[in-house]
C-alpha cells in the first residue's frame, strides 16, 4: 500500500537526545522520594553506568563522524557537529542535576536515616585514627604512583577505571633539593581493594561509610612525608568501546574479537571527567602526558564511576531496599520435580522474568541432555553471564553423547569476554559452535531440542524475549514461551538451519523472523488496520518496545495515524516517533516506564478485526533489528496465554505510578480517589493469585 501524498515531511525526534530522555526517567527514579534510599543510589548507579556506555559507544561515533570530510558528513543529513554540542549541553545540564540529587537529596536523607558518607575533613580524631591504620593495613601497599615529568613520555589510562591526581607543594627543606612542585597520577584500586567503599566502625545507632578515595586523601601525607601540602583529585577516561572488525565469519572470528578487545582498552578517548577543583596546572599536565584535547574534557564532579554504588552495603538496613520478591513456583510447569518434556508435550507455558524462575529453562537444559531419546540441542546465545549454568547444563548434554549446537554470537558488545569463554570451552568439549552470521547479528533467543518418539522426531522449543542469563533474568522483565507446537518447533528449526546453511529462509507461515520478512510482515499486518479503519472498522494495534527508531517504521504508524488506526506504544528506551501531532501522529498515544526491573520484552498486537493478533519478539523497530540481525517474534496462539500476556499488558497501559508521557512527564491518576495501579507490583500479585489457584485445582 502506498503512502498517502503529503506536503509535511514526518516530524523525527534525534535519536541521541531521545536516548538522553530516557536515562533522564531513570534519574527521576533517583529523585523519587517514595522509592527505597539505597535503591535510589542504585538508580544513580544506572544513570552513571548508561551515561559512561552513551560516551563510549554514541558520544565516540559522533566524534568519528565529525572528522569525515565536509561533502561526506553532507550525506549524513543531520550535521554531527551540531548534534553533538545538543548532546553534550543536554548531558551538562543532567549531570548538573544529577549532583544536586546526591547532594542535597541523597546524602541528607542518608542521614537522617543514621548513614553518614563523610569525607575525610568530617572525620573526628578516633576516626581519623582508625582510618589511617586502615589504610596502612590494607590500601598502602595496593598504591602505585606514576610521577609527571620529563622521565615519563606517554601517560596510559585504562578505561571506566578512577584515577587520582596528586600535587606535591612546599618540599620539606633537606639537604638534597627537592623539586617545588611535583605533580603524580594513581589508579584507585578499586578492584584490588574489594570495593569502592569503606565501612567504619558505628558508633551507637549511627554508620559511617566512605570512599576508598577519601581514604587514601586523609592519609596522602604519609605517602608523600617530604612534601608539606599534598593535593587531592579525581578523574576518569572513557574510551571508544565501538569494535573495529568487519562483522564477517570468514577467518578467525575469535582471534579478531580478541585483538578488537584488546584495542577497546586502549581506544580512542571519548571524554576525560575531571574534578573542577583540580589546579588547572595538573589538568594540563595530565592533558600533555595523555594526549587527550580539550573536547575530550568533560567537567566532573569530586567523585567519579557513581556506578560502583551497585556495591554500596546495605548495612543489614534491609527498609531501605525493594521488599524482597522471591519468584513464584510457574502454575503449569513442574515445580522442583516432574518431567518438563512431558509438560510441553502436554500444552504450551508462558514464563515471565523475573518474576517466575528461569531455573525452568535450565531444568530443561539439563532434563533433555540427560533424556536417553533426546538426540540434538541446538541454542542461541547473545549474552550469557560469567559463571553461566546454561552452558554448564549444555556441556553435560555434550558429555551425555548429545548433539549440541550452540550458536553464540561474539559481537555482543560489552559481553564478547564472557561469550568468548564459553565459546571456547563448549568447542573443546565438542559442541557445534557457531559464531554468527556474515553481516549480521544474532540477536533471537532460542533452544530447540529434538527426541525421538515412537520412531519419529518431535521438536521441543523455547522462545523469549529475554537472554540465557541467570544474573539479567533476576532484573530483567521478559517473557519466555515453553512449547512443541509443530507449528512453530518446525519454522525454528528453519532458523537453524539457516545458521548452518547460511541460506537465506522465506515462507515463514508462523514465525516473524528478520531480516527476511519481519519489516514486510510488519507492514502487512499495519496495512491491514488501516484498511480496517478506512472501511470504519474498529482498528488499533498496541506496541511494547526498547526503542522505536526506524524511520521506515515511524512513518508506517504516522500514516495508520492518520487512517484512523488508534496507535498506543509503550517504549522504555529511545523513542523517535513524536506523538498527538496534527496531521501525523494525532491518533498516537505513547508512554514509557521505568521501576524495579527492567522492563526488556516486546509484544506486538494488532486488532484484526476482533481476531486480535499477538507477538512477543526479540527485535526492537530499529534498523539493526529489522534489517541487520536475526530476530524472531512468535505468535501466542494458546488462548489462555494470549489473554495472560494482554492482561499483564494492560497493567502497564494503566499504570499511573510509573508511567511517564512523551515529555516524561508522570502519568498520574486524573481521579484522586481512583486506586494506584502499579504495573510490576500487580503482575507479581497477578501471577501468584495464577499459581495459587492452579495449586488449589490440582490439590482438588
Amino acid at each position: 500500500m502506498e503512502s498517502p501524498k503529503n506536503s509535511t515531511p514526518p516530524v523525527l525526534l534525534n535519536r541521541e537526545l531521545s536516548w538522553l530522555t530516557f536515562n533522564r526517567r531513570v534519574l527521576q527514579e533517583a529523585q523519587n522520594p517514595d522509592v527505597p534510599l539505597l535503591e535510589r543510589l542504585k538508580f544513580l548507579a544506572i544513570f552513571s553506568s548508561n551515561l559512561d556506555e552513551y560516551f563510549k559507544v554514541r558520544v565516540a561515533t559522533l566524534r568519528r563522524l565529525v572528522k569525515l570530510k565536509k561533502k561526506t558528513r553532507a550525506k549524513l543529513g543531520e550535521d554531527p557537529g551540531e548534534q553533538l554540542k545538543n548532546l553534550l549541553d543536554e548531558v551538562k545540564r543532567q549531570q548538573q542535576e544529577f549532583g544536586d540529587t546526591f547532594r542535597n537529596e541523597i546524602l541528607p536523607e542518608l542521614g537522617r536515616q543514621h548513614i553518614h558518607l563523610v569525607a575525610e575533613h568530617e572525620l573526628n580524631q578516633p576516626q581519623r585514627e582508625w582510618v589511617h591504620q586502615y589504610f596502612r593495613d590494607k590500601v598502602q601497599d595496593l598504591l602505585s604512583p606514576v610521577i609527571l615529568d620529563d622521565n615519563l613520555h606517554h601517560l596510559f589510562l585504562k578505561d571506566q577505571t578512577v584515577y587520582l591526581t596528586f600535587l606535591l607543594t612546599r618540599p620539606v627543606k633537606e639537604k638534597k633539593a627537592l623539586e617545588e612542585e611535583r605533580v603524580l597520577v594513581m589508579e584507585l584500586p578499586t578492584k584490588r581493594h574489594g570495593g569502592r567503599f569503606v565501612e567504619l566502625p558505628a558508633q551507637g545507632d549511627e554508620r559511617y561509610v566512605m570512599f576508598l578515595d577519601d581514604v587514601v586523601r586523609c592519609c596522602a601525607a604519609e605517602l608523600f612525608p617530604k612534601y608539606q601540602q599534598v593535593e587531592v583529585h579525581a578523574i576518569k577516561i572513557s574510551r571508544d568501546a565501538e569494535l573495529d572488525i568487519q562483522e564477517e565469519v570468514s577467518g578467525n572470528l575469535m582471534a579478531k574479537i580478541k585483538s578488537s578487545l584488546q584495542k577497546r582498552e586502549t581506544g580512542y578517548p571519548a571524554r576525560l571527567l575531571y574534578d573542577p577543583e583540580m589546579p588547572k596546572a595538573v589538568l594540563r599536565a595530565v592533558m600533555q602526558k595523555t594526549g587527550i584535547g580539550k573536547e575530550e574534557l568533560v567537567e566532573g564532579s569530586r567523585y567519579h564511576n557513581f556506578r560502583d554504588f551497585f556495591g554500596f552495603p546495605d548495612l543489614g538496613l534491609e527498609q531501605l531496599k525493594y521488599q524482597e520478591q522471591p519468584p513464584l513456583p510457574h502454575p503449569t510447569l513442574p515445580r522442583t520435580s516432574g518431567k518438563m518434556l512431558a509438560a510441553i508435550a502436554e500444552r504450551d507455558h508462558l514464563l515471565h522474568l523475573p518474576y517466575q524462575s528461569f531455573d525452568y529453562v535450565t531444568r530443561f537444559i539439563l532434563e533433555a541432555g540427560a533424556d536417553p531419546l533426546v538426540t540434538n540441542i541446538s541454542i542461541t546465545l547473545y549474552r550469557v553471564s560469567a559463571k553461566s549454568e546454561i552452558a554448564k547444563a549444555l556441556l553435560k548434554a555434550v558429555k551425555n553423547g548429545k548433539q549440541v549446537t550452540v550458536v553464540v554470537e561474539l559481537k555482543a558488545r560489552f559481553d564478547e569476554e564472557s561469550n568468548m569463554y564459553w565459546a571456547e570451552k563448549l568447542q573443546k568439549a565438542g559442541a557445534n559452535v557457531i559464531f554468527g552470521i556474515p553481516d549480521l547479528k544474532v540477536h533471537s533467543k532460542l533452544l530447540l531440542v529434538t527426541r525421538t518418539e515412537e520412531d519419529q522426531n518431535r521438536l521441543y522449543a523455547y522462545f523469549s524475549t529475554g537472554n540465557f542469563n541467570e544474573v539479567t533474568s533476576g532484573i530483567y522483565a521478559d517473557h519466555g514461551l515453553f512449547t512443541a507446537d509443530a507449528r512453530l518447533t518446525r519454522e525454528a528449526a528453519e532458523v537453524f538451519r539457516y545458521f548452518h546453511d547460511r541460506q537465506p529462509k522465506s515462507g515463514f507461515e508462523h514465525l516473524l523472523v528478520a531480516p527476511f520478512e519481519l519489516r514486510e510482515k510488519l507492514n502487512a499486518l499495519i496495512d491491514k488496520e488501516i484498511k480496517l479503519a478506512k472501511a470504519g472498522k474498529d482498528a488499533y494495534i498496541i506496541l511494547k518496545l526498547n526503542a522505536l527508531q526506524d524511520d521506515r517504521m515511524i512513518k508506517k504508524l504516522y500514516e495508520a495515524s492518520e487512517a484512523g488506526v488508534r496507535i498506543e506504544l509503550l517504549i522504555r528506551g529511545i523513542s523517535c516517533l513524536v506523538p498527538q501531532l496534527e496531521g501525523q501522529s494525532a491518533n498516537i498515544q505513547q508512554r514509557g516506564m521505568v521501576d524495579r526491573y527492567l522492563e526488556h520484552a516486546r509484544v506486538y498486537v494488532f486488532g484484526n478485526n476482533g481476531k486480535e493478533k499477538v507477538y512477543v519478539a526479540s527485535s526492537d523497530w530499529m534498523a539493526r533489528n529489522l534489517d541487520r540481525r536475526v530476530e524472531v517474534a512468535f505468535p501466542i496462539y494458546n488462548d489462555e496465554l494470549r489473554a495472560e500476556v494482554r492482561h499483564l499488558l494492560d497493567l502497564q497501559r494503566q499504570d499511573n505510578v510509573k508511567s511517564r508521557d512523551f515529555h516524561n512527564n508522570f502519568l498520574g491518576q486524573d481521579d484522586p480517589n481512583a486506586p494506584q495501579i502499579r504495573a510490576q507490583f500487580e503482575t507479581y500479585a497477578y501471577l501468584r493469585k495464577l499459581s495459587k489457584q492452579r495449586k488449589k485445582t490440582a490439590a482438588s
